[in-house]
């Protein structure tokens, strides 16, 4: 499941391929329909959630309250069924699916991180991540990234500074499933389910207090 992105996006994979997907954009309602997505999954493979082995939740980076529904909701299945809960970066996940449509690389990912900033790896294939995630203005990385095509909503957002913006625009749960699948398969170690925020939340806790109470 990945929450970090406008889209709510929930697949179940049985090891070899992706067996139910589903997905809803909404950037406001990450609570509301991961729930109902994750049961429509089940549903739809006929099974119970008592089957699943492993959980993997994509980790960001990402806006801090869309991001932890989908962490916190894997966090609390791992610890009901008692299985282990993988994290998996969202860019990865967006850069898989894109590979496998057919982008080659090198290439990079962006996604809407908000206040006119995007969330950004640049990508030697598919499967390999060139550095750590960034958020940064797009102007502020357009020269780095000049000549490649740049998949994910980021890049559709700001035309002028990718203007070889590639789908596929969200993230999707099948391709963050498939790789994480093919990363346990291989032994490779995944992240853990800990948030991948790269800056401070917009909230924050008031310094001085009213006192709003007698004397």
């Amino acid at each position: 499941m990945d929450t970090a992105t406008p889209a709510v996006t929930v697949a179940l994979h049985d090891g070899t391929s992706v067996v139910a997907e589903t997905g809803q954009v909404d950037a406001r309602r990450h609570g509301e329909l991961l729930l109902p997505a994750v049961d429509r999954v089940l549903a739809e493979a006929g099974v119970k959630l008592d089957a699943v082995t492993d959980l993997a939740v994509g980790v960001g980076p990402g806006p801090y309250t869309g991001l932890r529904v989908g962490l916190v909701t894997a966090a609390t299945f791992g610890s009901a069924l008692s299985v282990p809960v993988h994290g998996l970066c969202t860019l990865d996940a967006l850069a898989y699916a894109a590979g496998r449509d057919g982008l080659e690389g090198p290439f990079a990912v962006a996604t809407d991180a908000r206040r006119k900033e995007v969330y950004w790896a640049r990508y030697e294939d598919f499967r390999t991540r060139d550095g750590d995630p960034a958020v940064d203005r797009p102007a502020d990385i357009a020269d780095r990234l000049a000549g490649l095509p740049v998949a994910g909503a980021g890049a559709l957002l700001y035309p002028e500074a990718f203007p070889d913006a590639r789908g596929p625009e969200h993230v999707s749960a099948g391709a963050l499933a498939a790789l994480a699948a093919e990363r346990l398969a291989s032994g490779a170690a995944l992240l853990p389910p800990q948030p991948l925020y790269l800056r401070r939340p917009d909230a924050q806790v008031p310094k001085n207090y009213k006192v709003v109470t007698p004397k």
